[in-house]
């Protein structure tokens, strides 16, 4: 069997409350995810419900209380040094240039200003921002600054992408735009994708498999459904394929009831 590429065991992760007289909180309890190499796998569910708890847990940037992590196999201690992460925020420095911002990793792990400079100009132009990169944070629209975060991303070639509603504050058409354009980068070298989103569409269009979160607290996966949809996809024109249909209505009947929860529990904590 494949080796996966980001395996999370048995994860639970239960935090302190501050106030000392009420019981703790357990986020996420025995939840078992994992990304084969090269697949594209979309985790939803209801909001709150952990989603990013799970994406930090990868990451390395949270320990989990309990059960365990591996990358390619081997144990995870520390930050995932295989994995890149795209924040659902803008994570660009607004006193640096897009091209700036773009070889900033490379400048970091010590790369010459010179190779980063012409990696950084290459990426920009994947990304359709060629003679942008003297702009700064504050020239470019949302979807240029998302451009731009994905080429800061990419640059470093990671073996792991890790994405938190990467496309979430943008309107509708330029979000289809950065979805196409994604999928066209990951296709090129088939990385290992972990991708949170409250969208269904969205998932089912981008996914090889589409991760069903219960509603929290001690959120775990119910449902695990495999995309077969044929590749290369259009994210727009895929929503009229009847099997996208069907595959919706599946996820949905799964997804409802916990939306359905997760929204009665926050009107509980109002």
């Amino acid at each position: 069997m494949t080796v996966p590429a980001l395996a999370l065991d048995n994860i639970t992760c239960t935090f302190a409350s501050r106030d000392e007289r009420e019981a703790r909180y357990t986020a996420i309890k025995d939840a078992t995810l994992r990304v084969a190499p090269g697949e594209f796998v979309s985790v939803v569910g209801p909001t709150g419900c952990g989603k990013s708890t799970l994406l930090n847990v990868g990451a390395g940037l949270l320990a989990p209380s309990t059960g365990s992590v591996s990358v390619f196999g081997e144990p995870l201690t520390g930050i995932n040094r295989r994995a890149g992460y795209m924040f659902q925020a803008d994570a660009l420095m607004p006193w640096r240039s897009a091209l700036d911002n773009v070889m900033a990793g490379l400048s970091f792990r010590k790369v010459s200003r010179a190779e980063a400079r012409e990696r950084a100009d290459t990426w920009l132009k994947r990304v359709g921002l060629g003679g942008f990169g003297d702009r700064y944070p504050h020239q470019l629209s949302g979807g240029m600054r998302k451009r731009v975060a994905m080429a800061q991303t990419l640059i470093l070639d990671p073996d792991i992408v890790l994405m938190d509603e990467p496309f979430s504050a943008l309107d509708i058409q330029t979000r289809q735009l950065m979805e196409n354009e994604l999928l066209d980068l990951w296709a090129a070298k088939r990385k290992a994708v972990l991708f949170i989103t409250h969208d269904l569409d969205e998932a089912i269009a981008m996914s090889d498999r589409v991760v069903v979160l219960s509603a929290g607290p001690a959120t775990r996966p119910i449902g695990e459904f495999t995309i077969d949809l044929p590749r290369p996809r259009d994210v727009a024109e895929i929503r009229s394929d009847p099997r996208f249909v069907e595959l919706h209505a599946q996820i949905w009947s799964v997804l409802r009831d916990e939306v359905l929860k997760g929204y009665q529990q926050q009107l509980k904590a109002v």
